[in-house]
């Protein structure tokens, strides 16, 4: 209401000062026009002129209302004043007058406060100050501008009565508004208390069931996760460690095998030797596993061990086995998490870096761990050619089996693949595993 008041306010005295100037500059150019004379050609005014101009401003209702009147040529100087002091003196131009030169009339009401000349302060009433451009006649150019101050009670009394009647009209348009959104906002507030009340009800029907599922669903992942972290269901475990562990170093040695330094007759004693040597490295490794498995043992060095040793335990076994590097980064590493969760994360790395180096012949392998919000993130990248995760057969013991381990642990577990490479992602809750 407020903005729009002063808004209106400040429209209205606008447009009242400027229709109130323009009536005046008619009224006082039709009576000053003819006494001037031709202003190109005669850039000072005669004494004829000047008696002129002094009998018809200082007499008459014009001379009551005009409090001042100067006449300007273009160079700032006063040709013509009632004031005779200040005629012929050259002065710099203010605003007003430079957009009346450029034929722009230019009005400005001042109240007895905002009057600046002390003599017309000493008036004691408001004026109108009023710039007109004074045309030639034949070619329409500006030779001259008129400044008249005209004591302006009347203007100022209208102008008070129409910003009251503006504010009230703008105070009346605003309560009625808000009247009519008052009614619309009660009765929605009623009919939202209405339908509250049922939704309540039903609410707490819903709460109950929620609670109750919510109780048996982690009964449930609990159960699973003793399940898992003690057992894994023999057949499960057995098929999934042997393919994890033994069935990739098996794999790493019979890709050595077919390596082709190997199988050239033509290559050094040394190469075959150290070629030789990572197949027995991995056959022995192989082995321990298979031991480790007969004998009921899952990497028992690893449930002692800290989550960060345990990823850069899975590194540097796959570096030593494959003679390549990895990008380990570690952010914000949990300090404690269950030894199954440990077990899990262990062997998500451990096949995806050897998925993505059997398959993309490790281009830039990298592994990322990161911890927030009470949740641990993994993740595996490598810069391969990628496959399509739609066409992985369903019975693969790979994907499908890190899948199944995870999510057995309450965690997430997805795949993106493009031809820029392959992420392998997943998360395990801390809190719940914790628990387990």
């Amino acid at each position: 209401m407020v903005a729009v008041g002063l808004l209106v306010t400040k429209l209205i005295e606008t447009g009242v000062t400027r229709n109130s100037a323009a009536a005046t500059a008619l009224y006082v150019d039709s009576i000053i026009a003819p006494l001037l004379p031709d202003m190109q050609t005669n850039e000072v005014l005669g004494d004829t002129v000047t008696r002129a101009l002094d009998e018809t401003l200082g007499q008459g209702a014009l001379g009551r209302r005009l409090v001042s009147y100067k006449l300007w040529r273009r160079d700032g100087t006063i040709l013509y004043s009632k004031d005779k002091s200040v005629v012929a003196i050259r002065l710099e131009m203010n605003q007003d007058l430079a957009r009346a030169f450029a034929g722009d009339m230019t009005a400005r009401f001042e109240r007895i406060e905002d009057i600046e000349s002390e003599a017309e302060r000493a008036i004691g009433q408001p004026l109108l100050k009023i710039y007109n451009p004074v045309l030639q006649p034949w070619s329409g150019e500006v030779v001259a501008v008129s400044e008249l101050s005209e004591i302006a009670t009347e203007l100022e009394r209208s102008l008070r009565q129409a910003a009251l009647l503006s504010w009230l009209a703008v105070a009346s348009v605003t309560l009625g508004f808000f009247l009519v959104l008052s009614a619309i906002v009660f009765r929605g507030s009623r009919e939202i208390g209405n339908q509250s009340h049922a939704l309540e009800a039903r609410v707490r029907e819903l709460s109950d069931l929620l609670a109750q599922n919510r109780s048996l669903r982690l009964r449930v992942q609990r159960a699973s996760q003793r399940t898992t972290a003690l057992n894994e269901s023999f057949l499960r475990r057995i098929s999934a460690d042997l393919h994890d562990g033994p069935a990739q170093l098996v794999a790493l040695a019979s890709l050595k095998l077919d390596s082709a330094a190997l199988l050239d007759p033509n290559s050094s004693a040394e190469e075959r030797e150290r070629i030789a040597v990572a197949i027995k490295s991995s056959l022995d490794g192989a082995m321990r596993e298979i031991r480790n498995i007969c004998n009921g043992l899952v990497l028992p060095h690893i449930e002692s061990a800290q989550l960060t040793e345990v990823l850069a335990l899975a590194v540097s076994e796959h570096e030593q086995r494959t003679d390549s590097g990895i990008e380990l980064s570690l952010s914000n590493p949990p300090q404690s998490l269950s030894p199954s969760a440990k077990i899990c994360i262990y062997r998500f790395v451990q096949e995806a870096l050897n998925n993505g180096y059997r398959h993309s012949n490790g281009a830039r392998q990298s592994v990322m761990l990161t911890s927030e919000n009470g949740q641990v993130f993994v993740e595996v990248c490598d810069n391969g050619p990628g496959f399509d995760p739609t066409v992985v057969r369903p019975g693969c013991l790979g994907l499908a089996g890190l899948r199944e381990r995870v999510e057995s642990l309450g965690g997430g577990f997805e795949i993106e693949s493009s031809s820029n490479g392959t992420k392998l992602k997943m998360f395990l809750n801390i809190d719940e595993v914790n628990r387990a």
